[in-house]
């Protein structure tokens, strides 16, 4: 990728580094499908006024409607609703560590289903430096969970990754469409799966009202993790694939730690900085070209 793409790639990073922290705060007091479908609706809102404001023109026919509902259901519908379900039964950490393994999947998907991102030791290597470098930042104390009472919520969490795996590669299809349009439709097509489904299983106008703090989180889900995200991602998928794109839930954990770093007075121990440090060498096996420049240098100096 381009320097400007492992910009985007970060501000990706960044941006759903909160999703976890909104969603926990909005899930306390929602219903998980309730809480996905204002997600959702309100970023397909954003990205409506976005699209008006900025002139951007598609065609839309049945053949892609169709196809739109599907990565919908990958890319929202399913991994949302297991996201949202598990995170009443898991702290925030243990489900950045378990979302940190879309890469994984990711690769193993784009290896059986396309034939241009085959796995590569270098992928392979690379994405087990970064799984490893976020378990070693979040510590044992997260790792011990695992398993035990919340192997369900875990079982979920980990679903909610190979489904985003199917997605990454199964939106490359869409490379013809502008990212935003991509998004938009994604979106809508969401909001009208889930719209039936809200109403039928939990019927959110028969329970509390949320609180205002609530609905903020939602806000924060629908408009920066969800609208904006999503321009985001489109436009890393359409020049870069799927696994590129699917880094980005191992910048997740280390931007939410960065921002507590920088926000909140926490202070950074050294297991994370260990963590970061492993990432940063993962993502650099994945892009290649540091081990090109050494390797460059050494037939150089010969």
């Amino acid at each position: 990728m381009s320097a400007g793409d492992w910009a985007v790639l970060a501000l990706l990073g960044l941006i759903w580094g909160g999703s976890f922290f909104f969603g926990k705060i909005a899930i306390a007091e929602m219903p998980p499908l309730t809480m996905v479908l204002g997600r959702v609706g309100i970023g397909a809102l954003v990205l409506l006024a976005v699209t008006f404001a900025s002139g951007t023109r598609f065609r839309l026919t049945l053949g892609l409607a169709l196809g739109i509902a599907g990565l919908a259901m990958l890319n929202n519908v399913i991994p949302f609703g297991l996201i949202a379900w598990s995170q009443q039964h898991l702290p925030s950490g243990l489900s950045a560590i378990l979302n940190a393994a879309t890469p994984l999947f990711t690769v193993l998907v784009a290896q059986t289903f396309t034939r241009d991102e085959k796995l590569s030791a270098g992928k392979l290597a690379g994405v087990g430096l970064g799984f490893a470098g976020v378990a070693v930042m979040m510590g044992p104390a997260l790792l011990g969970e695992l398993g035990g009472h919340q192997l369900p919520a875990q079982l979920a969490a980990i679903g909610a990754t190979v489904s985003y795996g199917f997605a990454a590669v199964y939106a490359r299809r869409f490379r013809g469409l502008p990212p935003l349009a991509m998004a938009l439709l994604q979106l809508t097509a969401a909001t009208l799966i889930l719209l039936p489904v809200v109403a039928l299983v939990e019927r959110p106008w028969s329970l509390p009202v949320p609180s205002a703090t609530a609905f903020a989180a939602l806000a924060g889900l629908g408009v920066l993790s969800t609208g904006i995200a999503y321009v985001l991602f489109f436009r890393i998928v359409a020049r870069n694939g799927a696994t590129n794109i699917s880094l980005v839930t191992l910048l997740v954990p280390v931007s939410a730690i960065l921002l507590g770093a920088l926000f909140l007075g926490e202070a950074l121990e050294p297991r994370e900085v260990a963590g970061f440090g492993l990432i940063a060498l993962g993502l650099a096996a994945i892009d290649g070209r540091p081990a090109r420049w050494v390797a460059g240098r050494a037939r150089a100096g010969r």
